[in-house]
């Protein structure tokens, strides 16, 4: 069985490998204090970055579950999002609400991908 983890702490891997599948830990903005397109970019700014340590890009992903502290926020997060995913590409996807781990994170993101080969 391959398996690779990550990045490895104490509480979790950044990103897992396992066989041809990469994991990727919840990814939140680089700027918390910035609004919900600022936060959306420099999110999606490190999935890219994670990605591309473990051998994938955004031409591979499989799903992507996206956490926002306020619905409201969707359409200006999804005006990010249809820019950064390439056409044709679009991952299995899913939008919730849910109470963030900071008051001041308005999204966070989940990636699921394969390898690039």
């Amino acid at each position: 069985m391959t398996l690779f983890r990550h990045e490895t702490g104490i509480r979790m891997s950044r990103a897992v490998v396992h066989h041809d599948t990469i994991y990727l830990c919840g990814q939140v903005a680089e700027n918390r204090n910035a609004d919900i397109t600022g936060q959306t970019e420099t999110m999606l700014t490190k999935v890219d970055a994670l990605l591309e340590s473990v051998g994938s890009d955004r031409y591979h992903l499989l799903s992507a579950t996206i956490y926002l502290k306020d619905m409201i926020l969707f359409e200006a997060m999804n005006r990010v999002w249809d820019a950064w995913v390439p056409e044709g590409f679009a991952p299995a996807r899913a939008g919730v609400e849910a109470k963030m781990a900071s008051p001041e994170l308005l999204v966070e993101i989940s990636v699921v991908a394969a390898v690039a080969r």
